[in-house]
């Protein structure tokens, strides 16, 4: 049992908790839910003793063993296998021990000792650890493999299976699916319904927490409400509380206007003073009902570009992979706009190998990729996210991209994806993973794209942020192409779906449902290393070779346009400073006397020559940008 008696919580000024309680059973399995920052994290380090409560008390039961998925994992030559069967404590311990009795030949010890590890199904160990690891999509031969070889997307999935391996009486997961596509995502699932401790899960995912838990907290306004059942119920009771809160505010606003009215009109008078008096203490007393805020923050949209190419891009007879290694052969598509897929497929099929083609990151081996005269891209990607200007605000970014918009107009868009007031300004550096990708979508949003590709776009972003993400995808009158772990937004964005497996891409006719079904038989019927190529994994020496080639090749073409801006910004604010030299000189009264005549018109001539050079650069310099910006959203 997990148990929060009136306690409180403050992290530097923010409270995170006061006065909260909250009842844990053992063997529940709990969805931790509510907006990024209002201290779900912070919980699970108060669990796991790392942060001191302020104020009342939790209680645990005692020797329970709690595991936890870290959310780093420092580089070190420990091999994948190694690092898993670190999680197995006990296997761990007796191992060690059985080392020590080894060394010390003591024979009768040597005996006890292996009795134990077979108690505890030591000698399955590294079998178990492999079946974690195929689960969550790495490929047969990894476990040899070091994890400093790992990126930091592999590392956080090898944190999970850690977590997973060890032999827990409590499991805390802080978004375990973040970096999971959506084959790991239902093998995930299956393990934690199995699990026979208490789980505690942080998730924004919908779907997942619907498959996995029984009870929901609700972590708001410092407190944690806890609901029965999985998440589509919680939402419904929640619905019906926030419609009985909002009517009992009503009526409680509508009594603190009858006493104060009551107030007003007889607290000067000596007989009815003392019934005045009284609705004030009544006032004093009452315990204020905030009003139910029912809506989200979040209402951004992706507006289409006015003009669009019909098809937009298509890729005809296309071999799609990295310098001689093919993942995709012969890939035909065709987009128009209003065209919806979704993109299905075991990890490493070759999904993100297809976006990037698509997008033009990596040209087809072979066959063609076509685009359309008025074709704009969004793209979003975890590398989008990387690649933003930590020192910048969400604010700079877009003036960088329109600087003829004015700072309010920037704002009220800005305000639509939850940045407010200084918000707006603060350097991106200060963010969460999730407003970084708030950043990241609306740098798409404000291009006005005809063609979306999303790959994982929900990663970090709560369910507020989804809902919105969702509404913006069903009104898009663009294209998407969609590659999500989130069924939720796959089933309620998308209208087709394309297998990605084996090398091909085909349609698929079923549904979501159908797809975990295929999954499942392919897992059965395939060997892992089959089932996983390198597509998801680290890339090779020759991938990233390719990768820096085409990113060297994109820089290269696109410098002298770069070259040419810079040049015109330094034209024009010459010709800024001239200008504003004349305005100072011809603010003289002297100069208008009939002395200083030719001195005038030379002045004039001269402003007049250099107003007509700003302009022409002011143009030219629009020209350069737009360019710019057609070529990057190709």
């Amino acid at each position: 049992m997990i148990q929060l008696q009136e306690l409180s919580l403050l992290r530097g000024t923010q409270q995170l908790l006061n006065h909260a309680d909250l009842t844990l059973h053992s063997g529940w399995k709990v969805g931790i839910i509510g907006a990024n920052g209002v201290g779900k994290t912070s919980l699970f380090k108060l669990i796991l003793g790392e942060l001191q409560l302020d104020a009342g008390e939790l209680k645990m039961s005692g020797n329970q063993v709690i595991a936890h998925m870290a959310q780093e994992v420092h580089s070190n030559d420990r091999s994948v296998l190694d690092y898993i069967l670190d999680g197995d404590t006990a296997l761990r311990n007796i191992q060690g021990q059985i080392a020590l009795a080894e060394q010390e030949n003591k024979a009768e010890r040597i005996g006890e000792l292996h009795a134990q590890l077979d108690n505890i199904d030591g000698y399955t160990a590294e079998s178990r650890a492999q079946q974690l690891l195929n689960g969550l999509g790495f490929a047969s031969d990894d476990g040899e493999r070091n994890v400093k070889d790992l990126s930091g997307g592999w590392r956080i999935r090898l944190n999970l299976a850690k977590a997973l391996m060890c032999r827990s009486d409590v499991l805390l997961l802080d978004e375990p699916t973040n970096h999971l596509d959506l084959d790991a995502t239902l093998w995930l699932e299956t393990w934690l319904r199995n699990y026979q401790g208490t789980l505690l899960l942080i998730s924004h995912d919908r779907d997942f927490l619907d498959q996995v838990v029984d009870h929901i907290v609700h972590m708001h306004s410092a407190k944690l409400d806890i609901y029965r059942g999985q998440y589509s119920a919680f939402e419904k009771a929640k619905a019906e509380r926030l419609a009985q809160q909002q009517v009992q505010y009503e009526k409680q606003q509508q009594r603190i206007s009858e006493i104060e009215q009551f107030v007003r009109r007889f607290k000067a008078k000596a007989s009815k003073a003392k019934q005045a008096q009284s609705r004030v203490k009544e006032l004093e007393r009452m315990d204020v009902i905030a009003a139910a805020h029912i809506d989200s923050p979040f209402t951004f949209s992706f507006q289409a570009s006015e003009k669009a190419s019909n098809p937009l891009l298509t890729l005809r007879k296309s071999d799609c992979g990295y310098a001689t290694t093919t993942i995709l052969n012969k890939v035909s598509i065709s987009l128009a706009p209003g065209t919806r897929i979704g993109l299905l497929g075991p990890n490493g099929a070759g999904k993100s190998t297809l976006i990037k083609t698509l997008m033009g990151d990596l040209a087809p081996l072979n066959g063609e990729r076509n685009t359309g005269e008025h074709l704009r891209i969004g793209y979003f990607s975890q590398h989008q996210l990387e690649a933003l200007d930590l020192e910048a605000s969400a604010l700079t970014h877009i003036m960088r991209i329109s600087p003829k918009a004015t700072d309010q107009q920037v704002r009220n868009f800005l305000g639509s994806f939850g940045f407010f007031g200084d918000d707006a300004f603060s350097p991106v550096k200060n963010f969460s993973g999730g407003e970084k990708a708030r950043v990241a979508l609306s740098l798409i949003a404000w291009q006005k794209p005809n063609l979306l590709l999303l790959d994982e776009p929900t990663n970090h972003l709560d369910l507020e942020v989804r809902h919105a993400l969702t509404m913006a995808l069903q009104e898009f009158e663009g294209a998407v192409i969609l590659v999500s772990h989130d069924r939720h937004l796959l089933r309620n964005t998308v209208d087709e779906f394309l297998l990605v497996a084996n090398g091909t891409v085909t349609e698929f006719t079923g549904d979501l449902n159908d797809y975990q079904q295929w999954l499942t038989e392919q897992r059965r019927n395939l060997s892992p290393d089959k089932m996983v190529s390198r597509e998801n994994r680290s890339q090779s020496a020759d991938e990233k070779k390719e990768l820096k080639r085409l990113a060297a090749e994109r820089r290269t073409a696109l410098r002298p346009l770069k070259n040419s801006i810079a040049n015109l910004e330094k034209q024009i604010d010459k010709l800024q400073a001239s200008l504003s030299e004349f305005e100072e000189q011809l603010s003289d009264a002297q100069l208008y006397t009939t002395e200083n005549k030719d001195k005038l018109k030379k002045l004039l001539t001269i402003q007049a020559s250099d107003k007509s050079q700003l302009d022409t650069a002011e143009n030219q310099w629009m020209e350069k940008l737009e360019e710019l910006e057609a070529i990057e959203a190709d």
